[in-house]
């Protein structure tokens, strides 16, 4: 099965493209944590500049990081009012909100910085990874739905942090989004048109008991 044989943890069920949304979803639901850049803020360099002094060193720590580690095929530019490496729409315009398909973001918060790493979110390995990153280092994880809360580049294992996010390249970030397009509604329905086995035939497929699905699930933090 694809899904496994990407790494995909069990939580990662994307009915509703959990994933992918949970970013979009992370940055809407604290948007009034976020210092929103103002309306001519076009650029990731102008988003740092308009930051206070303290805060725009340590964003830009953390971006040259991410800039050092970023596999190649992935874009640079501000999402949803963050500093985000995507999937260019010049290169993948189907996506399911037609926005660029997100893998790693940075924001600048009320009260600390985030950065989001879609992939820890996806993998059940990057997740363990980065968790024993923060243990070994001696350092405390606080991290939400896709995103890891911190004040200063210290609070992070960066070498570590650079390492996951080089480990997914751009052509496995498309194709772990298209898996989950296939599980949705629409992806079903595509399937079917193609031949293959129908969403009401999957269904039929004996299920889990409650507590079983419990179980497998992956609790969310809250952001």
């Amino acid at each position: 099965m694809l899904a496994e044989r990407l790494g995909l943890t069990p939580y990662s069920q994307p009915l509703r493209l959990a994933g992918f949304q949970a970013f979009s979803d992370t940055v809407c639901s604290g948007r009034r944590r976020i210092l929103k850049p103002p309306s001519n803020v076009k650029t990731p360099a102008q988003y740092i500049a308009s930051l206070p002094a303290d805060r725009a060193k340590t964003i830009a720590t953390v971006r040259a990081l991410v800039n050092k580690h970023i596999p190649r095929g992935y874009d640079e530019c501000l999402v949803w009012g963050t500093i985000g490496w995507t999937i260019p729409l010049s290169r993948y315009p189907d996506t399911y909100n037609k926005q660029p398909i997100c893998y790693v973001a940075l924001s600048s918060q009320k009260n600390y910085c985030s950065l989001y790493l879609m992939g820890a979110f996806w993998s059940a390995s990057q997740l363990e990874q980065l968790k024993a990153a923060f243990k070994a280092a001696g350092k405390k994880l606080d991290m939400g739905k896709c995103c890891v809360h911190f004040e200063s580049p210290d609070d992070l294992p960066l070498e570590a942090i650079g390492k996951l996010i080089s480990a997914i390249s751009s052509e496995k970030w498309i194709e772990i989004y298209e898996q989950s397009r296939l599980m949705t509604k629409a992806g079903q329905a595509r399937m079917a048109k193609q031949g293959a086995p129908s969403a009401s035939k999957v269904a039929a497929l004996p299920r889990r008991s409650a507590a079983r699905r419990r179980v497998g699930r992956r609790r969310v933090c809250p952001p």
